[in-house]
């Protein structure tokens, strides 16, 4: 298969970001446009999301209180429903 140059301009601070992330994804620049432009085409749109699993800031902190919760040794448990609902109604 024959190919083409393609000139993209952007922004250097976007472009520096970038590459970061498709570093961390173990792919470059041109590895992430060709992948973008011919899924593109395979769905007939704007195709996919490509995230590396980093939490937000609302998410980590969600997920750092409920760690704290499960080894608190003074949080109660509940092995059924049944004595949570009990315990929800005292």
């Amino acid at each position: 298969m024959s190919t083409t140059n393609l000139n993209v301009r952007i922004d250097k601070k976007t472009k520096e970001q970038a590459e970061i992330i498709f570093k961390k994804l173990g792919i470059n620049m041109t590895t992430a446009i060709n992948m973008f432009l011919k899924t593109s085409v395979r769905e007939n749109g704007i195709p996919f999301h490509l995230n590396l699993d980093i939490p937000n800031i609302v998410t980590e902190s969600a997920i750092k209180e409920g760690i704290e919760i499960a080894n608190d040794q003074k949080t109660r448990g509940y092995r059924n429903l049944n004595d949570l609902r009990k315990a929800l109604e005292e």
